[in-house]
């Protein structure tokens, strides 16, 4: 009987991948790297933060995510999926993008941005 209940327990721990997300044609996905400059790491997480939901709410917008580097040094990623370049376009121009623009400057020592259009 215990033997069993291990078994199960096991199952339900096992790796389930997720779905594959199939996109639109046309659709551009945004990877963005980010440092911070010394000792301004969690405000520029915060500033990240803030521009999630309502960059999510965009039309054009497939995904939004914000991840940290595992290991240092510190690092933040960008992982933007939109439906055209010229979605991706007018996000820069809504108010939390340019609110955000006004304020990276203080905040990042270095910053790498590179579009990529999946393959398979």
């Amino acid at each position: 009987m215990a033997k069993r209940k291990a078994r199960k327990a096991a199952r339900k721990r096992e790796f389930k991948p997720l779905p594959v997300l199939k996109l639109p044609k046309g659709a551009v996905t945004l990877i963005v790297m980010l440092r911070p400059r010394e000792g301004q790491d969690l405000l520029l997480e915060a500033e990240l933060k803030a521009l999630i939901a309502p960059s999510r709410r965009e039309e054009g917008c497939l995904a939004y995510e914000l991840h940290r580097a595992a290991d240092p040094p510190m690092a933040f990623l960008l992982r933007e999926i939109w439906l055209t370049r010229d979605a991706h376009t007018t996000h820069t121009k809504t108010p939390h993008f340019l609110r955000w623009n006004a304020r990276k400057d203080a905040l990042l020592a270095s910053r790498e941005s590179t579009f990529w259009s999946l393959i398979a």
